[in-house]
């Protein structure tokens, strides 16, 4: 492996071992794509304000998320299909997370189960849940991220049907991939991928098959999956989930003000700032611009994470100095997984928590609850530019 030194880096070389499909399905967005890029352009637009002479010994990035302790305040997002991206992918995120200390949040749509997980693992992690017109499954899903031992139930919300990615789709992104010549080509130069996947029984979506009545055929999964997506899902209903789960409960996929206030009042702990990264409504305005009119609707009254866009140490202190809580990381250890498994999730993380360390220091302030927009250089109406209607 070369030195790495940041995210990219990573992303090189997951970029040449994982197959075209699970690459795609990693670093692609809906439609044109416009929300998936400015997610992480947006970001660039803030600056950072340089102080000096400011005494920066005994720095922290030591925080809480929902009442956990975690080493800095960054989660690994649920994101689906891991195990494809590497062999028992959810495992290795999963170890990585633990060893570093910072919470794995394991997706619905996962390969490796909710059992598999818990099994090689020793501290609880954090079970994200699509809402599913099937409650007898759903309810099973749930009671099995409770007997799992799982400390938070995320939500999704933003999901209620997929939105179109053009490359899943010209791709025709299955797990395992389906036997094509096209595939096949593909798949005979991505030898270490292969043997990993060789060694593994680990290849199906282990939450859904065999759990789900019905479907017992992984090849049917993405049209079992497209009928079983909630379109009905009201705040009724997140409210008879969160009673259900009775425990930390976070809903993802909030991108206005007038949903975080309801999600206040439908009792969550916490809320993610979150367009799916850039995979559902295209058009949508980026996470770091939504946040400070959600911050300004709930601010202080529940926590406010956020994900989409966040590729480095520097994209957390800005997020945290905006006003967030603690934001999530998909993408960036998604490349760290494809190059490298468990070591490359740690590598990423280990960059992050540095680039966060380091960039903290120079902008004059020694923990991350220390962070606010006096160490940004903000662009005049970065999110005032916008009128509804």
């Amino acid at each position: 492996m070369p030195v790495i030194t940041n995210i990219d880096d990573l992303k090189a070389i997951y970029r040449r071992r994982v197959p075209k499909m699970f690459y795609d399905y990693a670093e692609s967005g809906s439609w044109t794509e416009q929300t998936f890029r400015e997610n992480s352009s947006d970001f660039e637009e803030i600056r950072l304000r340089q102080r000096v002479a400011i005494d920066m010994t005994n720095r922290s990035t030591a925080s809480e998320m929902v009442g956990q302790p975690v080493a800095m305040p960054v989660a690994l997002a649920p994101v689906g299909l891991l195990g494809m991206q590497h062999a028992d992918g959810e495992i290795a995120s999963a170890r990585a997370a633990e060893r570093f200390g910072v919470p794995f949040t394991l997706s619905t749509m996962s390969i490796c189960s909710i059992e598999a997980v818990a099994e090689h693992t020793s501290k609880p992690f954090w079970f994200q849940l699509y809402t599913m017109t099937d409650d007898d499954f759903v309810g099973r899903l749930i009671q099995r991220a409770k007997d799992a031992g799982c400390s938070a139930l995320v939500i999704t919300l933003d999901l209620q049907m997929a939105g179109q990615r053009h490359k899943d789709l010209k791709n025709g992104l299955s797990a395992p991939p389906k036997p094509t010549l096209k595939n096949w080509l593909d798949l005979s130069m991505r030898w270490n991928w292969g043997l990993g996947m060789l060694g593994t029984k680990r290849r199906e979506f282990g939450n859904i098959i065999g759990h789900a009545k019905g479907l017992d055929d992984p090849t049917q999964l993405y049209e079992w999956t497209a009928k079983q997506f909630d379109h009905a899902l009201d705040w009724n209903k997140v409210a008879k989930l969160i009673e259900k789960w009775d425990g930390k409960v976070i809903l993802k996929g909030i991108l206005d003000p007038e949903d975080a206030r309801m999600a206040v009042k439908v009792g969550a702990d916490a809320i993610v700032v979150s367009n799916h990264g850039g995979r559902q409504l295209d058009g949508a305005l980026s996470s770091i611009r939504m946040l400070q009119p959600i911050l300004d609707e709930v601010g202080g009254e529940i926590e406010v994470h956020l994900d989409s866009g966040i590729r480095s140490g520097q994209d957390v202190l800005k997020a945290l100095a905006m006003g967030a809580d603690a934001t999530y990381v998909g993408r960036a250890y998604v490349y760290g997984l494809g190059a490298n498994g468990e070591q490359g999730v740690m590598e990423a993380l280990e960059v992050i928590r540095k680039e966060l360390d380091t960039t903290m220091a120079l902008c004059g302030r020694r923990n991350v609850s220390d962070l606010d927009r006096d160490v940004l250089l903000v662009p005049d109406g970065f999110e005032g530019r916008w009128q509804q209607g």
